[in-house]
């Protein structure tokens, strides 16, 4: 369980795997969202940020974007043309002691799970 503050957050994404099934638009010719996806996404509050990161090519990303949107899930940005190997998030913490960083790692199609709760006292 996340201890989140009642600050704005950015939510950083994989695609394939994590939020529809990995490779799925190659296999079955169509994204198939993972369970748990959009009930997730319906809980994050509007002030939060969605960055969507992939590694399909930019010819790909209208079909994904008109995906998205045909299940509202919600995004700020999708940077495509990753690189499929490891994703380091770094972020410095608040001198308060907040941290500011998380990272989440998930088994490659298994639901999307995550919990949190918003800590007023942080």
């Amino acid at each position: 369980m996340l201890k989140l503050s009642p600050l704005a957050h950015t939510w950083i994404f994989d695609v394939d795997g994590t939020i529809v099934k990995h490779n799925g638009y190659k296999i079955d010719g169509k994204d198939t969202l993972l369970a748990g996806v959009k009930e997730f996404f319906a809980t994050l509050p509007k002030e939060d940020k969605v960055v969507f990161l992939t590694s399909r090519t930019k010819e790909q990303i209208e079909d994904l974007k008109v995906f998205l949107q045909g299940n509202n899930i919600r995004y700020d940005v999708i940077i495509s043309d990753m690189p499929m190997g490891e994703r380091i998030l770094v972020n410095d913490d608040k001198p308060s002691g907040l941290a500011c960083c998380y990272a989440n790692r998930k088994k490659r199609d298994f639901p999307l799970n995550i919990e949190y709760i918003i800590d007023k006292n942080l």
